[in-house]
Parts: structure tokens; C-alpha cells; sequence
């Protein structure tokens, strides 16, 4: 029986996936010293940028920390629950669509 070998032209088309914002809420509680320290050491934001985005969370009532794919966002959101833990503090951390 003769082998026969067809070659077919298919196009693979991938689309980019979904982003989300990580957000700091703001509450009475956490320091500006600790959400300045969080910025820099989870998110790995410079010092001016780590206060601008805590002066938005303290005036604002919420700070954009970054914009990442699901998994990574949330494993910030998490290093994020667990380090406020670890300090007493109630920072609230989330992540949403971005749009």
C-alpha cells in the first residue's frame, strides 16, 4: 500500500489573554511607611512611584499597583494578604478586569 502525504495550511491565531489591575485599598489602619513598602518589594516599584500610588490610595481611596495576567495578579494579591498579615495590618488588596 503507497504512503501518501498531504500537507495542510492551517493558521493558528492566539489571542492575547486578559489583563487585570492589582488595587490597594485604603484603610485607617496601614501605615503609608508599610503600603510604600509593599509597593517597592512585591510590585518592584522606585520610591517616587511607590508614594505617588500610596498618596492615591490614601487620597483616593485606591491605587493601581500594576497591570498583569490573572495568575500573576493574583499571586500578588495573595504575597500582598500575606505580608500585612505578617505585620498587622489590614490592607486590603484586590484585583478586576482591566478594561
Amino acid at each position: 500500500m503507497p504512503k501518501i502525504q498531504e500537507e495542510i495550511e492551517t493558521e493558528i491565531v492566539l489571542d492575547e489573554p486578559p489583563m487585570y489591575r492589582v488595587v490597594l485599598h485604603n484603610d485607617d489602619y496601614t501605615t503609608m511607611e508599610f503600603v510604600v513598602h509593599i509597593l517597592t518589594t512585591i510590585f518592584h516599584k522606585s520610591e517616587q512611584e511607590s508614594e505617588r500610588i500610596m498618596l492615591d490610595v490614601h487620597k483616593k481611596g485606591k491605587g493601581i499597583c500594576g497591570v498583569y495576567t490573572r495568575e500573576i495578579a493574583q499571586t500578588k494579591v495573595e504575597q500582598v494578604k500575606v505580608l500585612a498579615k505578617q505585620n498587622q495590618f489590614p490592607l486590603l488588596a484586590t484585583y478586576e478586569i482591566d478594561e
